[in-house]
């Protein structure tokens, strides 16, 4: 749900939960980052010691692609969370995590969110690509959407915007939120000899379940922002051929709430014409 910051509400100790994050995550991000993303974190001018002000975060992204952060309080169901980025807009989360919980934390919190996937923002080959998806999921919702098809769009964002890595001059290089906000992860995920990593190819990621509460064994990766966008592109044809109407079962689970988000949405004019019609 929508929410305002208040940011003179935050506590020293909460300041210095993002300062201990921050000064550990930015060794790691100068070996394993891609260069979009360290672009990205200079161009927002994000405060080392203290949680920034998403007023100030959204001064200097803006400009650059459009996107700006919007604070949420907490989950959003799954179509208005893509439907933000189809407007340029990211839901941001607004607290942050427990000092005895740096390493792992299940739900997204603003260090997540704007040291992992806002410097992303800044890139305009990237922002492209999420608007797309954005594109793609009301396409989603117009066409009588199913748990199988929302199953395979978040597959499809998780190993790419989340756990995602490209290529680049000097070899495979972190570009996934969850890996850029993650001190231990990014090191494993580009490091061990236990990770599998594999060109996407978007019939495996589409029917390739996946596990939240360990690190990734399984990682795939692009050649640039703009093969991004088209698989996104090519994420739609599928969509609208119906091939993502019977993909694996497994992980992640739709619940009824992010099903009944994709309901919502009244199918335009235009869209009319990719709908079936009766004979």
């Amino acid at each position: 749900m929508d929410c305002i910051q208040n940011w003179e509400a935050y506590s020293d100790a909460e300041h210095s939960t993002w300062a201990r994050l921050y000064q550990r995550m930015t060794p790691v991000w100068e070996r394993y980052a891609n260069r979009h993303f360290l672009d990205g974190i200079r161009s927002l001018y994000l405060d080392p010691n203290h949680i920034p002000r998403l007023t100030d975060v959204n001064r200097f992204l803006r400009p650059l692609t459009g996107f700006q952060a919007k604070p949420v309080a907490g989950y959003l169901p799954a179509f208005q969370f893509f439907a933000s980025l189809r407007n340029r807009e990211f839901p941001t989360t607004v607290t942050i995590r427990d000092a005895a919980q740096l390493d792992y934390l299940p739900e997204p919190d603003i260090f997540h969110d704007i040291a992992g996937h806002v410097p992303m923002h800044t890139d305009p080959a990237f922002a492209e690509a999420l608007v797309r998806f954005g594109d793609c999921a009301h396409t989603a919702a117009t066409r009588g959407p199913s748990a199988s098809l929302i199953r395979a769009m978040a597959r499809f964002f998780w190993f790419t915007v989340e756990f995602g890595l490209m290529k680049s001059p000097t070899g495979l290089k972190a570009c996934g939120s969850g890996l850029l906000s993650s001190h231990a992860e990014m090191e494993y995920a580009l490091e061990s000899p236990d990770v599998k990593r594999h060109p996407v190819e978007l019939n495996w990621v589409v029917n390739q379940s996946f596990e939240i509460g360990h690190f990734q064994p399984l990682l795939f990766y692009v050649d640039s922002f703009d093969h991004l966008f088209r698989l996104v592109d090519e994420l739609e044809r599928w969509m609208k051929a119906g091939k993502l109407n019977n993909v694996a079962p497994g992980e992640p689970e739709v619940n009824e709430a992010d099903l009944e988000s994709f309901r919502v949405v009244e199918p335009s004019v235009s869209e009319l014409n990719y709908l079936p019609r009766a004979s």
